[in-house]
């Protein structure tokens, strides 16, 4: 398997380059923040949209929201077609009270599940 992830990488990911890492066997994943479209050829499709960007990429495997964001609520996004729903709290001084807020809103819209960092969890950066 191959993540294709960090920064963007819809702006280095082509045609040519998935079609030669398909052609070593690999299953090819990306995370992106949605502001590109995809091409052909993935094989799972994460975005992770952010707050102040045009989401071009509405469908896909998961959407990956980190909350909360103010004005980027979750209900906007859940008509897209995406198999899995996940909030992921935002990290920062504030991380346990935004774990606590996503668990939260999980348990009252089963639609999104809790992703979590699990490095954070445990105390690395």
């Amino acid at each position: 398997m191959v993540v294709c992830t960090g920064g963007e990488p819809l702006l280095q990911l082509d045609a040519p380059l998935i079609e030669a890492l398909h052609a070593r066997g690999f299953f090819l994943a990306i995370e992106t923040n949605g502001t590109r479209p995809v091409p052909a050829g993935i094989d799972w499709v994460c975005v992770s949209p952010k707050a102040g960007t045009d989401l071009v990429q509405k469908k896909g495997h998961e959407l990956k929201l980190v909350y909360p964001q103010p004005g980027f609520e979750p209900g906007q996004f859940e008509s897209l077609e995406f198999e899995h729903f996940f909030l992921q709290p935002m990290d920062g001084p504030e991380r346990t009270r935004n774990t606590t807020q996503a668990m939260q809103f999980c348990l009252n819209h089963p639609q999104w599940r809790l992703g979590i960092q699990m490095h954070k969890s445990a105390g690395f950066p």
